[in-house]
This record gives C-alpha cells, structure tokens and sequence, in this order.
C-alpha cells in the first residue's frame, strides 16, 4: 500500500500503466490557463514525471532533474503533472528559471489522477511516479513510487529516454 508523509494512502493502483500499454489522452491546465492534450506532443518521446506539488523538495528535485538532463534532447518533452494550481507552477518555473518548462495541473477535476492510478484519494493530490513514453506513445518505462516521500529513480528513467 503506498504511504504518503509515513501514513498509508488509497491510490486506485488498478488504473496504473505499465510496460508496453498506450499513455491515455488527458486535458490538463497550462500555466497559462490553457489547456493541453496529449495529442500536442504526438511524435515526441515524452517523460510524465507526476508529483503531489511543485512547492516541496522532492517534486522540486525531480521537475529540476529531468528538465535538466533531458530537455535538450532531441524530439524530446518532459511533462510535469501535479495538481497544483497554475498559478504555484508558474510561480515556482519562474523562481527556478525554468520558464520552458511544460506543467501541467490536475486541479480541476483531478481526471488525470484517476485515469492513471495516482490520485491521492485522502488529499486529492497525485502520488509521485514517472512515465516514458517512445513517440507513439507506448510506454517503455515505469515507476510508480510506494513511498510517495523519496525520489525515483532518475538514473534510470534517463536512461529509458536515451535508449529510445
């Protein structure tokens, strides 16, 4: 059972992805208060890293890390979900200096959260995990974290994406 803060959290873990299965469409909040699908990224390869919020360190780390080491590749998106509002995202992309960075928010009614098995029913957050995806959208690699409080393993989802 995933914990989140020590404490043990419901997450509909039927619902999540795995090796060889299609990303699922979703329509998400940009920081503009647009919306996005996934649809605007087809015939990228594409990194989903999920974090419960952009304004602790773990979710900070991991949008930092993944933006730094794979953002300038080619053909490359790396997307950050949360259920923040846009505002916190584009608050925190500007304090960090990562003005192109793609976030995403959940906020409004959490549809991403349920569809991919990592909405924190308790507190209507998404529980950290990490999704690589080749251009076509088949999934290549995946981490869904059972202790949301500690990192992924960035090593290897790098890895993941460079082998596509």
């Amino acid at each position: 059972m995933p914990t989140f803060i020590g404490k043990p959290v419901t997450v509909a873990e039927d619902k999540q992805l795995q090796v060889g299965d299609t990303l699922r469409d979703f329509n998400l909040t940009t920081t503009d208060l647009t919306k996005k699908s996934l649809s605007e990224f087809d015939g990228k390869k594409k990194v989903i890293s999920i974090v419960p919020s952009i304004d602790t360190g773990i979710c900070s780390t991991q949008t930092r890390t993944f933006n730094k080491e794979l953002s300038e590749l080619d053909d490359t998106v790396v997307i950050t979900i949360s259920a923040d509002l846009p505002f916190a995202q584009a608050r925190w992309c500007g304090a960090e200096g990562l003005e192109n960075a793609i976030m995403l928010s959940d906020y409004y009614d959490n549809s991403f959260g349920k569809d991919y098995g990592v909405l924190i029913e308790e507190w209507h957050l998404l529980a950290r995990a990490v999704l690589v995806a080749d251009a076509d959208n088949k999934i290549t690699y995946v981490e869904y974290l059972d202790n949301i409080n500690t990192d992924p393993n960035y090593e290897a989802a790098v890895a993941a994406v460079k082998s596509l």
